[in-house]
């Protein structure tokens, strides 16, 4: 009880203070997808985000570090040559696969940069939606410090 309590008051800030910051409306608060952020595996997150089984494409950079001295700040960035509606990080051995979901709006620049946690060596995944479809590019990242409780 004492999580879920947790989840909920930290997710409510989190909206809160983006919607006040004008990042998201609340439209976009309401699409939040509980289930892909509760994805225990990537099939359970494609699943979610109704990806299939995204194509690897060149036209997906994900910039990540080879070593993360500390798992808990991993600096992780997507870029894309694809006109990207959503672009998402994923990583693989999280206990929640989901870090990071993003929605970009039509004629923003493809890119988003943020720092996830790692609580071991894992595949990082950056995946891009564009005219319907998703993409996907994947790296290593080698933890030497846990991040999810490590």
């Amino acid at each position: 009880m004492n999580q879920q309590r947790r989840n909920l008051l930290k997710y409510s800030a989190v909206f809160g203070l983006m919607a006040s910051a004008g990042l998201i409306t609340e439209a976009q608060a309401q699409e939040w997808n509980k289930a892909a952020f509760e994805g225990k595996s990537l099939d359970d997150v494609f699943k979610a985000l109704n990806a299939g089984k995204p194509s690897s494409s060149t036209a997906v950079t994900l910039v990540a570090p080879d070593i993360a001295e500390n798992g808990a700040v991993v600096p992780v960035g997507i870029s894309s040559t694809l006109k990207a509606e959503q672009m998402a990080i994923l990583v693989e051995k999280n206990p929640s696969s989901l870090a990071a979901q993003f929605f970009i709006p039509p004629g923003t620049e493809p890119f988003v940069t943020t720092r996830v946690k790692m609580g071991q060596t894992s595949n990082v995944y950056a995946v891009v939606k564009a005219d319907g479809k998703w993409f996907m590019s994947m790296k290593e990242v080698k933890v030497t410090l846990g991040g999810c409780g490590g």
